[in-house]
Formats: C-alpha cells, structure tokens, sequence
C-alpha cells in the first residue's frame, strides 16, 4: 500500500518538524490551504469538471516542463483525444507528432501506452487506485499518487520537487532538501498529510503551489509567504544551500540533436530518408522530391544541420531514437513510429 493512504495514528510529528504539535500542524494546514483558495493560479486540469483523462495527461506533460509551455499543448490533446480510447486509436507517432516543443517525447510514447492500457484493462476509464495508476505503462510512483489525488480524491503523499522544497524550508530550516528524494523526506511528507481526504488533497495542492510560486529555487517570495512566521529557514537566517543545482546541458548535447531530429519527423508528410537527415545538403531550398519531403522539411532541417553537429553525433542520435521507439526506419526512409 501506498504510504499516504495508511491512516495516521497518533498525533503528527515527526523529528524533522521541529517538534510541531498537531493543533500547530492544523493551524499550517489552515493558512497554507486558504492561501491556495485565494491565490491558486486557474488552471484547466484543477476544473472540478477536468476528467481524470485530463489530469493524467497533465501531470505527465508537467514533468520537467514549466506550465506556460504546457497549457496549449494540453488544450490541443485534449480537444484532439478527449478520453484515452481516442488516443490509443491513434498510431503512437500521432502521439510524438503533437507532443509540440514540450521536449523529453518519450513522454508521449509513455501517455499513448498507458491510455492503450487502460482500454484494455480498464474499459477505457483511468483507474482510481494508487496501485491500478501505477501499474500503467510509463507511470511512476510521483504521477499514480498525483492522479489518485487530484482526480479521484484520495488521501495520497505526493511529493514532487516544489513540495520537497517547502517542506525542507518550512519544517527542516534548510534551503534546499536533499539532491536526490530520502526516505527520511518521505517519512516526513506522510506525517504531515492531513487526516481527512479532502483536506489532504488540498494540502497537497497547495504546498505544491506554495514552492512553484513563492517558495521558488532561487528567488523566493518570502513576503507573499502565508507561513512565513512559522518559517524554520527563515528562523535560522535563511542560510544558503548546502550544494547548488546544477541545470541541465542542452546546447550541444544529444538530446539537443535528437530534438531537433524529430522536428524534421514531426513536420514529414512522408518518411525521411536517412541520409537527409545524416547530410546537409547542399542547398536545402532545392532538390524537392516526388512525395515533397525536401519542401515540406526546409525549415526543420536547416534548424538541424544549423546544429553543426558532428557525423557521429547525429548518428548517435538518430540511434537513440530508433532504440527508444521515437523512430522507425522503413526501406524508404525515417518516420515517427506508426
């Protein structure tokens, strides 16, 4: 079973809390959930009418992405593939193809095998529990507690980095919480779930919003904050991270050649032979072909081979996503998988 969904028994505390009494803990789980009622920034998928459907697809598209890049690819999915049966009817390179600039579009592939899934296991209908969520193709144990949560109500710890973060400031006095999730961070979350369901669900909402917007990485709003007196880290000082995150490479990595190859696949109206994506060629605007491949494809690929990236890179790339299923090669050419 799910940690979050066991019933708490005795009063809520925990080392790490500083000692917090429970009336304490109440009185933050007021402040922080009115905090959110007033303040929440209105998002599609917190609609009371949002289907599970809907949440899913969301929690997905948000991992790694910030939610102004999300919220017009969401609004597309949705309107093109409003329950998971719409999609699974779809190839999955349908999938990759509409997946936008949101980056990581193994993701896709992840949401087109789950929704494949729970038509063949679930009559089409996202299912409930924290244990059917996470034994769908691509769902982790962060997205079943967050679609069990935020779609269905149930008493769930979810913990994704923003809540990590306020929990480590508010309850622990340090800056940042620990690199990579501890069991200690988690033991921590469930002791600070409240009790009943529907608060739960909020709390978790809320401190999520809470670290996403005012509790941020590098410049947090402390004045907005509606804890702020009861601040651990603000207490100590606001002492600096012990460690400082490092961001993610992405000029002249793979991931940014494989980006860039699959926006030439995503913008193909018929396979790419490989050796168009392989070689620049020599003037991109010419030689268009019988299917209109090279008309079709000048803007990608010029945004490809502006890359300069070396012969073995690009064929490293092209590998990886033909290894990871983002790609496959027919005799004629290069497409998104079908």
């Amino acid at each position: 079973m799910n940690p979050g969904s066991a019933a708490s028994a005795g009063p809520v505390r925990t080392p790490d809390t500083l000692g917090t009494p429970e009336p304490a803990l109440t009185d933050l789980h007021g402040r922080v959930t009115d905090w959110f009622t007033r303040s929440a920034r209105d998002l599609p998928w917190r609609d009371a009418h949002c289907s599970p459907w809907g949440v899913l697809v969301s929690e997905v598209m948000l991992q790694q992405t910030p939610v102004v890049r999300v919220l017009p690819v969401w609004h597309e999915w949705l309107d093109r593939w409003p329950s998971p049966a719409d999609l699974a009817a779809e190839p999955a390179g349908s999938a990759v193809r509409h997946w936008g600039r949101l980056g990581y579009p193994r993701r896709a592939l992840r949401l087109h095998a789950a929704a494949t899934a729970i038509l063949e296991r679930h009559d089409g209908k996202v299912p409930s529990t924290y244990d059917d969520l996470l034994a769908l193709p691509g769902v982790g144990t962060y997205t079943a507690a967050a679609v069990a949560a935020f779609a269905f109500g149930r008493r769930e710890t979810v913990v994704d980095t923003n809540i990590r973060r306020v929990h480590a400031r508010l309850f622990g006095g340090s800056a940042l919480p620990a690199p990579a999730l501890t069991a200690a961070e988690t033991k921590r979350a469930v002791a600070l779930l409240p009790r009943e369901d529907a608060l739960s669900v909020r709390w978790n909402a809320a401190v999520m919003e809470l670290g996403a917007v005012v509790c941020t990485a590098r410049a947090p709003q402390c004045d907005a904050c509606p804890v702020l007196d009861a601040c651990a880290w603000v207490a100590a000082g606001r002492p600096a991270p012990e460690y400082v995150p490092k961001g993610q490479a992405w000029a002249g990595t793979d991931r940014q050649v494989r980006g860039a190859i699959v926006a030439v696949l995503r913008h193909a109206d018929a396979p790419v032979p490989r050796s168009l994506l392989l070689d620049a060629p020599v003037d991109l605007g010419m030689g268009a072909s019988d299917d209109g491949v090279a008309v079709v494809l000048t803007g990608p690929l010029a945004a490809l081979h502006g890359l300069r990236a070396p012969t073995e890179q690009l064929e490293r790339a092209l590998a990886g996503l033909l290894s990871d299923g983002l790609a496959e090669e027919l005799d004629h050419g290069i497409r998104l998988p079908g």
